[in-house]
């Protein structure tokens, strides 16, 4: 039995449950408030203007999402490229939630743009590529990595498809799975690329602000800053969800591999604090806080949310504790959030005449995107091999006929 947990396994079970079906309802609002965003228009149904031309949808779904969406290319760096073999059991819950996440963005920047209709022109209008623009390397790079993580997806369910009865997803899983089995040693190392590529370049877009960004943000180091963030994210979201996977699921709780990864994100905690310190004391920033106002208590807070998960994994036994590491991963993940959500909207100040805050359409799209998030990762998860430790349903039903 326990070669059977040891391998990803589906766990089986109704996909609808009381739960899922809140879940539905809220899935459905979302789409009614997006079908609702193509009617009214951008200026109809958003909060936007001259600005902030960006709000909700890119602050909060994109620039944040897409760095919860960062466990895959957080792990894989220590399972591919540092050799960290213990860490394999978190490849493929990391690289779904990584590809959900970066799918409900890319749905995120087409409820945004003005046009969507004329996206596909970003992949294939070769020669009217803008090198020089950072707002183009990040829309290339996220279309193209979308694809690398369904791609690296894809092996979870390709088998089983090959092995069902005869039909459409038969004849794709025949087709494809052989391609991609060679293919993926050169797709996990863009997956590892493209996210390095594009998570600076979100820094490198507020660089273009100037002054309009507060001066506690605004550093020449944003790109490094962000792409430090994303790696502590991707980390803290992995232990997330594998700690709620194990409650939800009643799996086995993967302690060992937890307190790993806990060691494992403490460095880019303390780099991420300490390069932001010195970088505001080297730019003349601290005269900032002889006046104190709002935006130095926001400082204040997002570097207290950074530091205090680093205490608390300051130790193999503070690691080893569940609770103590299941709060330090929340704290790191609210410190992402507030500081990505504070660089590009809160702390963005385009003029004492613009104001904003989102609509009711914007927030109920961002809820409904979570909500289909999560749904489809249970489906994912209750149908495909994703998660180990957790005894199947054919594998339960052999025990107790045993």
């Amino acid at each position: 039995m326990s070669a059977v947990l040891d391998r990803p396994a589906p766990l089986g079970g109704p996909v609808l449950t009381k739960g899922t079906r809140a879940l539905v309802v809220l899935a459905a609002i979302g789409v009614a408030a997006m079908i609702y965003r193509f009617a009214a228009g951008l200026g109809g149904s958003t909060a936007l203007n001259d600005g902030y031309p960006w709000g909700l949808w890119i602050a909060l779904d994109v620039v944040t999402g897409t760095a919860l969406g960062c466990g895959g290319y957080a792990v894989a760096l220590l399972v591919y490229v540092l050799n960290k073999g213990e860490f394999h059991p978190a490849v493929r819950p990391a690289l779904l939630t990584s590809a959900l996440g970066y799918s409900m963005a890319a749905v995120s920047i087409i409820l945004d743009v003005g046009r969507p209709w004329l996206l596909h022109r970003v992949a294939i209008y070769v020669n009217h590529w803008n090198t020089s623009s950072a707002l183009f390397e990040v829309a290339l790079c996220v279309m193209t990595y979308v694809a690398v993580l369904w791609v690296e997806v894809s092996p979870s369910f390709l088998p089983a498809w090959k092995s069902g009865p005869p039909g459409l997803r038969k004849t794709l899983g025949d087709t494809f799975l052989p391609v991609i089995e060679k293919a993926l040693p050169f797709v996990i190392a863009l997956g590892l690329l493209l996210p390095t590529m594009h998570q600076s370049s979100l820094g490198t877009l507020m660089l273009l602000s100037g002054k309009k960004l507060h001066g506690l943000w605004s550093t020449p180091l944003l790109p490094l800053l962000f792409l430090i963030s994303c790696l502590a994210m991707g980390y803290a979201v992995v232990v997330f969800e594998s700690t709620l996977s194990s409650v939800a699921f009643r799996r086995p709780r993967e302690g060992k591999m937890l307190a790993g990864l806990g060691r494992a994100v403490a460095p880019f905690l303390w780099a991420w604090a300490g390069i932001r310190l010195v970088d505001v004391a080297i730019r003349g920033k601290l005269a900032f806080f002889a006046k104190p106002d709002g935006y130095v208590l926001l400082f204040l807070v997002e570097m207290a949310l950074v530091v205090a998960p680093a205490v608390m994994l300051a130790s193999p036994a503070k690691r080893a504790n569940a609770g103590n590491l299941f709060r330090a991963a929340m704290l790191m993940i609210l410190a992402g959030a507030l500081y990505r959500i504070d660089t590009f909207i809160v702390a963005f100040r385009p003029g004492a005449q613009y104001a904003y805050f989102p609509s009711v359409a914007e927030i109920l799209a961002t809820v409904g995107l979570v909500a289909i998030e999560i749904l489809v990762y249970v489906f994912f998860v209750k149908r495909f091999p994703i998660l180990t430790g957790a005894e199947p349903a054919h594998a339960a039903a052999a025990s107790q006929v045993r």
